[in-house]
């Protein structure tokens, strides 16, 4: 057996300082800086969304006194809070608020359904549920079928909030490596979802080191459309931008129209997103025959799912910028790698591990024969600051993943490459194995996607008896007939033939969570139905003959 290599990503320089530096700097609680940056830069824009425009004096007033408000509201240091909403200066509040009391915050995106918010919601077990109804219709709508009342708050707009529920509090510990300050839940449509605990130190060693290398800084204008319920929105955008002094844009939910409403209008110089939104921000510009108007836009990065070179090239030829390309988890707070600000790749590269971060590639069994040669590839295991202190209450799943000594088993499958750039092959639990060959699905969706009428593609296996097949499913610009004979002889021509689709379906969307992730679960479901759907309706043919 082969044993794998440990690694440490190296100290280096990020705005003038080491990251070292940075890291030992690290306040212990998330509200710390965001207050420091309130009495240090106080007339500077803080929070931008379409009722207010807050300086960073502003929100410092708003986060005393909500904590105020909270602790009228019963709400006490160790207590778990719940969130059902979308991207909103409330939200951004009672984060920092929920932050100066150590009360932990389980954000929860008000879109997701009744039955995963229930399920949700018996798993934190919060004190109270504020429901954001101003910014989301959703949100009013689980309120009312949760009998929430209704409260009008003078800065923050219209709010439902529970009543007050029965519930223990954490013991609480003055360190922020040890402190919860954040849930994220992970997916719960089959069996209960796992809340993430991500501490204070874990997301604003995010804010800090990731968001020191994007060069986000005072003066600085970040379109925060990633829901803040994803790791990516909350540590990368929305801390990122509020520890280091910029101005962050709250925005709900992704439109194509206001995004590029808001490069031109508001000069936004930061825009973070996933691969899904660019590809329907340039579908959106073809369609009305628009070229991109974005006057200070110095910085676009994409991150949240794997971001394929067709959408890479398409993507920086609008824009005129490097698109750069990250990689993490939410039990990773999110960020594990990323590209450098001055990096210039052509290729899909995740970029090189996130300075003093550890990492290490286990082997991979030899069941497959097609591995880049040359490089290393294995299932990627990392440690450091902001690995997540465990799921809430379910020490069995924390065990599967978490080792005692506090190696994170990611699931992905990632080989290095030279100058120790990492690259994503695919999730463990999503390698497709045909006749032995070992098929990594972002492989065989980056080559759908560089056919023209393809907006977005995800690859799955489906299993059958005593192998498994290839099937994808294709989303096109809308109004666009495709000939399939013609979509298939283009796969052929760029794929080996083990890796081509043995069955392509064509779709109006994919399905996807709300930050733009692919529900590749679903899809896997849909694929294994239509086999059985495929083998029923030949029975009955057979029956009939």
């Amino acid at each position: 057996m082969t044993l794998s290599v440990a690694y440490q990503a190296q100290d280096e320089e990020i705005f003038g300082r080491w990251a070292s530096e940075l890291v030992a700097e690290l306040p212990e609680r998330l509200s710390t800086r965001v207050l420091d940056n309130a009495q240090r830069l106080g007339d500077q824009p803080a929070i931008v969304d379409d009722q207010v425009r807050w300086s960073y004096a502003e929100l410092g007033q708003e986060i005393h006194a909500a904590c105020h408000w909270l602790k009228t509201l019963g709400i006490r240091p160790g207590d778990r809070i719940m969130t059902v909403s979308e991207n909103c200066r409330a939200l951004v509040v009672l984060l920092l608020a929920a932050s100066e009391m150590d009360v932990w915050l389980a954000i929860v995106n008000s879109r997701l359904s009744a039955q995963e918010i229930d399920l949700i919601q018996a798993n934190c077990l919060p004190r109270r549920v504020f429901y954001t109804c101003e910014a989301s219709p959703e949100a009013a709508q689980h309120a009312e079928r949760h009998m929430a009342e209704r409260y009008q708050h003078p800065q923050w707009g219209e709010l439902a909030i529970s009543p007050l529920y029965e519930s223990d509090p954490e013991p609480l510990s003055t360190s922020g490596a040890d402190q919860v300050a954040a849930m994220i839940y992970t997916s719960g449509t089959t069996g209960t979802p796992k809340g993430v605990m991500l501490t204070h130190r874990g997301i604003l060693y995010i804010a800090s080191i990731s968001g020191g290398m994007r060069h986000l800084s005072q003066g600085q204008r970040v379109y925060g459309v990633l829901p803040m319920s994803h790791v990516f929105g909350l540590s990368s955008v929305c801390m990122g931008s509020l520890y280091n002094g910029a101005c962050l844009y709250t925005v709900p939910r992704f439109d194509a129209a206001q995004l590029l409403a808001a490069l031109k209008q508001e000069r936004i110089t930061v825009l973070q997103g996933v691969p899904a939104m660019y590809a329907r921000a340039l579908e959106f510009l073809k369609r009305e025959q628009r070229s991109l108007e974005a006057p200070e836009l110095i910085y676009i990065s994409a991150g949240g799912s794997p971001l394929d070179s067709d959408t890479k090239v398409r993507v920086e030829a609008a824009f005129g910028l490097t698109l750069h390309n990250g990689y993490g988890l939410t039990e990773a707070s999110p960020t594990i790698s990323q590209t450098r600000i001055d990096d210039r790749y052509t290729s899909s590269t995740v970029g090189r591990v996130l300075p003093l971060l550890e990492y290490r590639l286990e082997p991979l069994s030899d069941s497959g024969n097609d591995e880049p040669s040359g490089d290393e590839v294995g299932e990627l295991w990392v440690r450091g600051p902001n690995i997540m202190k465990g799921y809430f209450r379910q020490p069995e799943a924390t065990r599967a993943t978490l080792t005692e000594d506090g190696w994170l088993n990611t699931g992905d499958i990632a080989r290095l490459g030279a100058e120790n750039q990492l690259y994503i092959v695919g999730r463990s639990k999503e390698l497709i194995i045909r006749s032995g060959f070992n098929i990594y699905p972002p492989d065989v969706e980056a080559v759908i996607n560089e056919h023209p009428a393809v907006t977005l593609t995800a690859v799955v296996g489906r299993q059958i008896a005593g192998n498994e097949e290839v099937v994808a499913f294709v989303q096109c610009e809308a109004g666009i007939e495709v000939d399939m004979a013609e979509l298939k002889a283009f796969i052929a021509e760029r794929l080996a033939p083990y890796k081509r689709p043995t069955q392509i379906v064509l779709m109006d969307a994919l399905p996807s969570t709300a930050s733009g992730k692919i529900l590749k679960g679903r899809l896997r479901d849909l694929a294994q139905q239509r086999d059985l759907d495929q083998q029923r309706d030949l029975a009955q043919q057979e029956s009939r003959s």
